[in-house]
């Protein structure tokens, strides 16, 4: 199979990066990414994990994927595919309590952009990530646009994926 990319970017901010998929790492996640793009919503920056942006979606592939190529300790330009059932961030603790409920399932589709990172949640302990994906072009970039959105906040701001 040939490579394949897809765009990641912060949509006010106007910047972007490509990043290849990982097909022959996570199969069953890149096809369930890859058939459901573009997707796009509000970013957020990660509390716990520290170098993280990500944006939560309904659930979009036909099955929820396995955890191949599993991670809790993801690197600089790392994408990550989680799935969170609504009650486990549906409190006033994460900041989005009033777009999850309990009782829906949700996908956290992620962009690591520096190092030193762990995923350990106080609440519910080891959360480990699935990596689908690999910035290859334009993390230095995004890596200074992440850490505006961490100073300056992410209001208003989108996270779009979309086929390269």
């Amino acid at each position: 199979m040939a490579d394949r990319y897809i765009e990641v970017s912060l949509v006010k901010r106007d910047v972007t990066c490509t990043a290849r998929l990982l097909d022959d790492r996570a199969p069953i996640t890149c096809a369930g990414v890859w058939n459901s793009l573009p997707l796009a919503g509000d970013v957020y920056h990660a509390k716990y994990a520290r170098n993280e942006i990500y944006a939560l979606f309904p659930p979009f592939a036909q099955n929820e994927p396995p955890l191949e190529n599993p991670t809790i300790t993801p690197i600089p330009g790392d994408l990550c595919y989680f799935t969170f059932a609504g009650a486990e961030l549906g409190t006033k603790a994460y900041g989005y309590d009033r777009e999850v409920r309990a009782g829906t399932t949700l996908v956290d589709l992620a962009l690591f952009y520096e190092r030193n990172n762990l995923l350990l949640n106080g609440d519910v302990g080891w959360v480990p990530g699935i990596v689908w994906g690999q910035v290859v072009d334009g993390l230095e970039t995004m890596a200074e646009a992440c850490n505006d959105l961490w100073r300056s906040g992410a209001a208003g701001e989108s996270l779009s994926f979309r086929r390269a």
